[in-house]
């Protein structure tokens, strides 16, 4: 009996590892595209999307079959969600650009490099969170950190697109962009409360 719930815990951790993986191939896809512009970067980002969402679909079926969890159930959701939504976020952000035929920006690329990065320590902190909950936490705090400069990359784009629009058109092109900020903006938002979650885990252990 002892083995098998030995066995359903460590499932729970492989698909949360799992899931936090494919977030960051995600990521590093992101800044591909944002340095190439290639639509079949595009198409593979969105293909990782979908990958992403079928290992949360078989997380949720499995809370759904097991009564005993390695942490919270609620904690485990929380962290399986916000990971998702990272990607999500990175998906919906280039399928925006493509659709509103947007072109990258040094801003853009700075924020999808600090993402890729935050998205590493997240995945680096569930994969510590069973043996090294301590090395968990730094992770965290990391990506944590990285969020913070995000934040302040938005925030310089923001003040950078609306300074002085010239023409009708300039005002449109403004519109479009902060758009596509704003996903951005959002996934950083989400590797935070993922972050937050890592060290609840970590806090309710100890």
């Amino acid at each position: 009996m002892f083995k098998l719930f030995k066995k359903r815990e460590e499932i729970f951790h492989k698909l949360i590892a799992d899931q936090a993986a494919v977030t960051l191939d995600g990521l590093v896809l992101l800044c591909r595209y944002l340095e190439q512009r290639d639509p079949e970067i595009a198409e593979q980002l969105s293909n990782k999307e979908k990958e992403a969402d079928e290992v949360r679909r078989i997380l949720i079926d499995e809370l759904n079959q097991t009564f005993v969890t390695p942490y919270d159930r609620e904690d485990i959701f929380t962290l399986s969600r916000t990971i998702d939504d990272v990607l999500d976020y990175a998906n919906s952000t280039v399928s925006e650009m493509e659709i509103l035929n947007v072109q990258p920006t040094k801003y853009l690329q700075r924020i999808a490099s600090l993402l890729k990065d935050a998205a590493y320590e997240i995945h680096e902190g569930v994969l510590r969170l069973k043996n090294n909950p301590r090395v968990a936490i730094d992770h965290a705090q990391r990506a944590k950190a990285l969020e913070n400069r995000v934040e302040a990359v938005y925030r310089e784009a923001l003040a950078d697109l609306f300074n002085g629009p010239e023409s009708l058109e300039h005002v449109v092109q403004m519109l479009k962009m902060r758009e596509v900020y704003r996903h951005l903006s959002n996934a950083a938002d989400r590797g935070d409360e993922a972050a937050n979650v890592i060290a609840d885990i970590v806090v309710k252990r100890t």
